[in-house]
């Protein structure tokens, strides 16, 4: 539980919120920078402000939601990745409304074996592709304490309005490819560009779908808007040492791994989860088409995020699109972060609003954390508004009792 001076201070608002929003808080937008990227200016941040935290930090090219993770950004701001709940002119963070209220936000399951909201998911928008990288497994991770980091994508229509300079992702490795191809690309770290690239293949990014993306397998991100839905984790290492021209450090592709192991070239390509890099069935094993989880008149509720990472169901996603003048009643099994893409309406007796343009600090009416007692009791969403309602909404692990398997869509 959060501490007596904590629980003080939040306490009364955040009970008060919870009254008023039956079981639902307002969540204020999360923007995150990042020093060695280029912002796709699709996440509707207002221009002027994408640089709000200082040029030497990057520009802004993600927004986080019911995020309680820490960006590992050098020169962060304290708060940087976390999101606030917004009540009554008071914000507080939603990482301390879990601890306070635990099992009563997230359900007593995952609190009692996390003590948190253990994932979260962001838009990641850029103007082309960022480094070949990975995110390390839950063991590798732990040798700096830290935790793994599998992560999931799916490419919002409503927010890929253009394909920016480069829509498709290097992912794994071409076949056949051997450890010491890999570890002759770090050693060229300095000499120019280190190939890592003609080592993989790159997939066309496609709206509307998306992938699974085990720790451990590389992959170079392109150039659309993406929804990724993830551990509650900042872990990576780059291997691609220029991108676009921009040089890459080496301390980004070790930052993660022990200090006595940044230099040690065995080690660092051990960190790559080999077979799943080299599988011959790549995209069979980790595309994600939509599958309907149910529908009715009006409104259909898609799986856009779905199946297992080592026989675990750490998180999932869904896409709820309600028709104008559409109503139905929402009823999950577990607590999600909720972000609506497209029109208006109302979630319960919160209102819901897509902004088309953000100022940086400004509030807004699209983001809200739908917690376990809520969801649970079930929650009336309407379209009040002339176009289609739809929102992305992501949960926790084990949340379901079954979810699809990847290939399930056909």
């Amino acid at each position: 539980m959060a501490s007596a001076s904590l629980a003080e201070s939040i306490g009364k608002v955040l009970d008060n919120a919870l009254d008023a929003g039956e079981g639902l808080l307002r969540l204020a937008p999360t923007w995150v920078p990042r020093s060695f990227l280029h912002p796709g200016k699709r996440i509707r941040l207002r221009p002027e402000d994408y640089y709000a935290y200082g040029a030497e930090r990057g520009g802004i090219d993600e927004r986080w939601f019911a995020s309680t993770t820490d960006a590992a950004n050098e020169g962060r701001v304290w708060h940087e990745g976390q999101s606030f709940v917004v009540f009554g002119g008071e914000q507080f963070l939603l990482k301390d409304a879990v601890e306070e209220y635990g099992s009563r936000m997230i359900g007593a399951a995952m609190w009692d074996r996390y003590r948190r909201w253990p994932v979260y998911s962001k838009f990641f928008d850029n103007m082309g592709p960022i480094p070949h990288h990975m995110h390390q497994g839950f063991d590798d991770a732990k040798l700096v304490n830290q935790e793994g980091k599998p992560e999931s994508y799916y490419f919002p229509p409503q927010y890929n309005n253009c394909d920016n300079n480069f829509p498709y992702t290097f992912m794994g490795l071409e076949p056949g490819t051997t450890k010491d191809q890999v570890r002759a690309c770090l050693e060229n770290w300095d000499r120019g560009e280190n190939g890592i690239l003609d080592l993989s293949k790159a997939y066309r990014l496609k709206r509307g779908s998306g992938w699974l993306i085990p720790p451990g397998v590389l992959h170079a991100p392109g150039s659309l808007c993406t929804y990724e839905p993830q551990w509650g984790s900042d872990v990576f290492g780059m291997y691609q040492n220029i991108v676009e021209g921009r040089y890459v450090p080496w301390s980004l592709l070790v930052k993660d791994m022990p200090v006595d192991k940044h230099h040690d070239l065995d080690f660092i390509v051990e960190q790559l989860d080999w077979d799943r890099n080299v599988d011959p069935n790549f995209k069979a094993n980790n595309y994600l088409e939509p599958i309907t989880a149910d529908s009715g008149d009006g409104w259909r509720d898609d799986w856009i995020v779905y199946g297992r990472v080592d026989g675990a169901q750490l998180f999932s996603a869904k896409r709820l699109t309600l028709q104008p003048g559409a109503k139905c009643t929402l009823r999950d099994p577990g607590a999600s972060g909720w972000i609506t893409v497209q029109g208006e309406g109302r979630l319960g007796k919160l209102k819901l609003q897509t902004p088309t343009m953000i100022r940086f600090g400004e509030l807004t009416d699209d983001e809200v954390f739908i917690t376990h007692e809520a969801a649970q009791r079930g929650i009336e969403v309407e379209n009040t508004g002339s176009e289609p309602l739809e929102s992305l909404r992501y949960f926790g692990p084990d949340t379901f009792t079954s979810v699809p398997n990847v290939g399930d869509a056909g």
